[in-house]
């Protein structure tokens, strides 16, 4: 039986053009980017230019790139750096991913107070609603770019516009970035973040974009790596197919838009059931949460992964959790739609015939479990 994977959102294959120019980084010129010896500046250069490569990419400087672990990590950095050390009112939407969530609660029992912003039925977050919020004693903002269960696109920049100087802005950009066009400068945001093995980099490293001038208390100490913003040897190699991938996934937006459109209609004409779509159609096309009521979500996935069919009920970070998905929750999305909704993601790797075969299966496997 062949396996179909349609869990993109969770994570995707390695481009073969990053493992090739990681390879030799790893295997013969392992130097330690902070030693001054030929070995050393050698790492060093292979990586500023990635980092040069990645800031060109998204419309930042260079310094203002810093390479993570991934977008946990730079999620962390970001709104824990950001925040200060003066209590206060800090907003976002419930349905951020799991590791801007949890900060948030982390720092509610430091004294600060979280606000949950209201959702709207599609998705997104409410815009008059974080004007009529904003005072003098808010300390931060989050609001993500592209949500990881939905697809929904975030009017980050109008978010941005809403701000008065002095309250930072921060967007987990972990499913856009290699999707859809992103500039730094250009949504206004404070500081923004991604991770590699969500556009075909490697796994176990991401970045964080940090405006210049940005006051900004570091987490991490021990050493003088990337400003102290993020000390610790850094990951020449990693790096070096991020900004691969990055580059790679960039040229192809147009082309692969077009593509994920084609896949994402195959795989729905082809479904033979009844289904919901939970969020916009005009949402990224690479993410489809459909319901399908009378099923249990749970019983569901379990049928479509014998079936060969990788999806999720939700983010990967969260996918062992039997609650609700907090995302569909805040859409105010009814019990019986709620229960039965799974996540379909995918990449332009996939193939219509790929997309075809995967709507069959999904169909037995829902007529068997009504």
């Amino acid at each position: 039986m062949t396996h179909l994977d349609l869990d993109s959102n969770a994570t995707t294959p390695l481009l073969p053009a990053a493992w090739e120019a990681m390879r030799p980084l790893m295997l013969e010129n392992s130097g330690n980017a902070s030693s001054s010896h030929a070995l050393g500046r050698h790492a060093r250069q292979q990586l500023e230019t990635a980092r040069e490569e990645v800031a060109e990419l998204l419309g930042a400087r260079p310094d203002e790139v810093v390479f993570t672990a991934g977008a946990t990590e730079a999620n962390n950095l970001a709104i824990f750096g950001l925040v200060g050390s003066k209590p206060g009112t800090i907003h976002t939407a419930p349905f951020e991913h799991p590791c801007v969530i949890e900060p948030y609660k982390a720092l509610e029992k430091r004294g600060f107070h979280p606000h949950w912003l209201s959702v709207t039925p599609t998705g997104t977050v409410e815009l008059e609603e974080i004007q009529a919020r904003i005072t003098s004693e808010t300390r931060l903002v989050s609001v993500m770019l592209v949500n990881h269960e939905t697809g929904a696109v975030q009017p980050v920049r109008r978010v941005a516009n809403m701000l008065p100087n002095g309250v930072p802005l921060h967007c987990d950009a972990a499913q856009a970035v290699g999707k859809i066009p992103v500039n730094f400068r250009g949504l206004g945001v404070t500081t923004l973040s991604a991770s590699a093995h969500k556009f075909h980099g490697p796994k176990g490293v991401g970045l964080l974009l940090l405006r210049k001038g940005t006051a900004f208390q570091p987490m991490l100490f021990g050493g003088f790596q990337q400003r102290g913003i993020r000390p610790g040897t850094e990951p020449v190699a990693l790096a070096f197919g991020l900004a691969v991938a990055l580059r790679h996934a960039v040229k192809m937006l147009e082309t692969n838009r077009v593509k994920w459109l084609e896949l994402r209609a195959a795989f729905l004409a082809n479904l033979g059931v009844s289904y919901v779509l939970n969020g916009s159609p005009e949402g990224l096309p690479t993410t489809l949460n459909l319901s399908f009521p009378g099923c249990r979500a749970e019983v569901l996935l379990m049928a479509l992964d014998l079936a060969g069919v990788a999806c999720s009920t939700g983010s990967a970070c969260s996918s062992g959790s039997l609650l609700p998905s907090p995302v569909l929750v805040a859409m105010g999305v009814p019990p019986a739609v709620l229960e039965s909704a799974m996540r379909f993601s995918f990449h332009a790797g996939r193939t219509v015939e790929e997309m075809v075969d995967a709507a069959c299966r999904v169909t037995e496997c829902v007529r068997r479990t009504l």
